[in-house]
C-alpha cells in the first residue's frame, strides 16, 4: 500500500511539479479576456508570407501602394493662391538622408555632417534649457511676490489692531 502511494506521488511530481519547474507557465489571463481561436495552417502561411513581404519592403525606402494602400501618397499636392494644383517633387533632404549621402562619400564628408547634426542638437538643448531657466525664474519671482504681498497684508492687519 505504501509503495503505491509513493509511486503515485512520484508520478504526480514528475507530471505536474517537475514540468512546472522546467517550463514555468505564465500567469493566467484576466477573466475579461476572450481567447482567440488558433489559426489554421493556411492562415499561418498567409501571415508568414505577409510578414516576410512587409519585412522585405521595410528595407526599401518607398514601400508602395500594394502594401499600405491607405497611407501611401504617390506625390503630395498643394494648392497655390490662384487655385491650381502643384505637385511637390523636390523636398528638402532629411538629416538621415544627409548622413546616408555623407557616409557614402567617406570619412571626409561624414565628419562635417555629424558635426552639423551634433551642433544642431546641442543648440536645441541649449535653447530649451534657457527657456526652462527663464520660466523657472519667472515662477519663483511670482511666488516671492505673492509671499511679499501676504506679508505686507499681515503687517497691515497687525498694525490696525
Amino acid at each position: 500500500m505504501k509503495v503505491r502511494v509513493v509511486c503515485r506521488k512520484i508520478y504526480n511530481y514528475v507530471r505536474y511539479d517537475l514540468k512546472e519547474i522546467a517550463f514555468p507557465s505564465s500567469l493566467p489571463d484576466p477573466p475579461n479576456i476572450k481567447k482567440r481561436r488558433k489559426l489554421s495552417w493556411e492562415e499561418r502561411a498567409w501571415v508568414l508570407k505577409r510578414a516576410a513581404r512587409l519585412y522585405a519592403a521595410s528595407w526599401v525606402r518607398d514601400i508602395g501602394p500594394d502594401l499600405h494602400p491607405d497611407d501611401y501618397k504617390k506625390d503630395e499636392v498643394t494648392e497655390e493662391s490662384n487655385g491650381e494644383k502643384k505637385t511637390i517633387e523636390q523636398k528638402e533632404p532629411s538629416t538621415l538622408e544627409d548622413l546616408a549621402v555623407a557616409a557614402r562619400g567617406g570619412m571626409e564628408t561624414l565628419r562635417p555632417a555629424l558635426q552639423r547634426v551634433y551642433m544642431t542638437r546641442a543648440s536645441a538643448y541649449r535653447d530649451a534649457l534657457k527657456s526652462f531657466i527663464t520660466g523657472y525664474q519667472e515662477g519663483v519671482q511670482q511666488v516671492m511676490e505673492k509671499k511679499e504681498d501676504l506679508k505686507t497684508q499681515e503687517d497691515a492687519d497687525v498694525s490696525k489692531k
